[in-house]
């Protein structure tokens, strides 16, 4: 019998995210569009999923797989070459080709087709959370802390696909930066992934929430480009020195910030077998607590910094 509970853990995040988006943006395209591309993305969810299999067949029956051993760089290749190329391409697919077959390309904005790409990942990730959940292999807390990965990974290739459809520019520099953009993507989502496998140890660990927190922020600066804002500049030195100093200072904000959310998502995940009992109790409630003001105070001055480099354009 399917789990009534599991199936709202896994798809009312991301919807909620997407609702989101198409409140914080004025040229928004209709719900009903934004949704129709949000089922796009769980379909491409799927697709990812049978093309996945049918290579590691492949891939089987071509290598005994008894005679490989697991390594990490192996593992490297395997993102770069499946699983990163399959789930980028089954989005993008997912976008282009409803834009190609519906004919609208004309009627929208570059906003538009950014969103779609967005709502593409929710929906993407709507089914990878039914497939994480109703297998048992991690928990609706972490799935819903990595609710906007897909997301996030999309947007590159969704802000240079707007640019090069919405323009109408048909030019190779245009063409090109889809190519590039998508690319990007398929990278970033490879590193994420082997970042966040179970078996990434040491300093990985540490990696993985501020690039997490970096692309997320890459996002907001091309939501900010769709609207025709401008991007908040964070690295404004005259010099050369100024400019590597102030570098050097975004990867410590970005550091500070994303181990401050790993912080507290490794408490949460330490504390939730226990029960809220146990997890308040005097044994726990002191170093829970000593933990929790910890991290709060590495995102706060890592928020802080972060202030920092955005307000010194105006002095």
């Amino acid at each position: 019998m399917i789990d009534l509970s599991l199936m709202l853990w896994a798809v009312i995040p991301p919807v909620l995210l997407l609702l989101v988006y198409h409140y914080r943006v004025t040229t928004a395209p209709s719900l009903l569009q934004l949704f129709l591309f949000f089922l796009f993305g769980f379909i491409a969810g799927s697709f990812a999923d049978f093309f996945g299999q049918v290579f590691d067949n492949v891939a089987g029956v071509i290598v005994n797989e008894k005679q490989i051993q697991p390594s990490f760089p192996g593992e490297i290749f395997r993102q770069l070459l499946q699983v990163a190329p399959i789930a980028e391409g089954c989005k993008l697919a997912a976008v282009v080709i409803p834009l190609q077959l519906l004919q609208i390309q004309s009627r929208l904005c570059i906003s538009s087709i950014f969103l779609f790409a967005i709502a593409t990942g929710l929906g993407f990730t709507a089914q990878e959370n039914l497939i994480y959940l109703f297998s048992g292999t991690v928990s609706a807390l972490e799935r819903l802390l990595f609710t906007p990965v897909q997301a996030i990974l999309s947007a590159p290739w969704g802000y240079a696909l707007g640019m090069s459809i919405c323009l109408n520019i048909r030019s190779h520099r245009y063409t090109q930066s889809v190519t590039v953009a998508w690319l990007m993507a398929v990278a970033y989502h490879a590193l994420v992934n082997v970042l966040s496998a179970p078996g990434s140890r040491g300093i990985f660990d540490y990696a993985l929430f501020p690039l997490l927190l970096w692309l997320f922020w890459q996002m907001e600066q091309l939501l900010r480009r769709v609207q025709t804002k401008y991007p908040i500049n964070i690295i404004s030195g005259n010099t050369t020195e100024e400019r590597y100093w102030q570098i050097a200072l975004m990867v410590l904000a970005f550091f500070l910030g994303g181990n401050a959310i790993f912080g507290l998502f490794n408490l949460a995940k330490t504390l939730r077998p226990l029960g809220m009992e146990k997890a308040f109790s005097a044994g726990f409630l002191l170093p829970t607590l000593s933990q929790v003001l910890v991290n709060l105070l590495l995102g706060v001055l890592g928020w802080g910094i972060f202030r920092y480099l955005r307000d010194l354009p105006r002095y």
